[in-house]
């Protein structure tokens, strides 16, 4: 049974379709004192865009062919392989990330939503951004259909058994 004692991420997700949008969010979510890491760079032109806002940002992708091209293209920037599934190389970087972008293409439909749902999971449980910032327009839909139930009685076990009667009550629509 979930309670308020249980592990929950403080990581806060942002769900974006397309690069358009996803390049947006670098403004408005990316400070100069943070360090990004990015997943799935390609050649490396959003880590360009990112890298003026930040303090240090590392490109990652699966490909060493795409890797030699965007360290080619930026040598100014840090390319690394990663296979984003490798948690554990991430933390090699050696690097406390405060932000996450993910840019794989691979978790485009919703098929492979809940792959995803666990890969943002393992890195904010793992690596503990701040956010994590994804470019998948089948999680931008899931989201925008999901709302966050506030319980009435949130609180109410900290309270006495004659608080929680009455607030019980209240809700239930009871005189008593």
């Amino acid at each position: 049974m979930a309670n308020d004692k249980q592990f929950k991420l403080q990581t806060t997700y942002v769900a974006t379709r397309g690069v358009k949008e996803y390049r947006e969010t670098i403004a408005q979510w990316v400070t100069s004192t943070d360090t990004v890491l990015e997943i799935g760079c390609a050649w490396g032109s959003t880590t360009v865009l990112i890298a003026p806002h930040c303090r240090e940002v590392i490109g990652t992708d699966i490909s060493p062919e795409v890797i030699a091209r965007a360290r080619e293209r930026h040598p100014q920037l840090r390319f690394e392989l990663l296979d984003a599934y490798d948690v554990r190389s991430a933390l090699g970087f050696g690097k406390q990330f405060t932000k996450i972008y993910i840019d794989v293409s691979g978790f485009s439909g919703y098929r492979s939503l809940l792959d995803l749902i666990a890969l943002l999971t393992m890195y904010a449980t793992i690596l503990q951004p701040e956010a994590i910032i994804v470019k998948s327009g089948a999680l931008k839909q899931f989201a925008g259909q999901c709302i966050a139930w506030q319980s009435p009685f949130r609180g109410s076990l900290e309270e006495g058994s004659d608080a929680r009667r009455e607030k019980v009550e209240d809700v239930i629509g009871c005189d008593g």
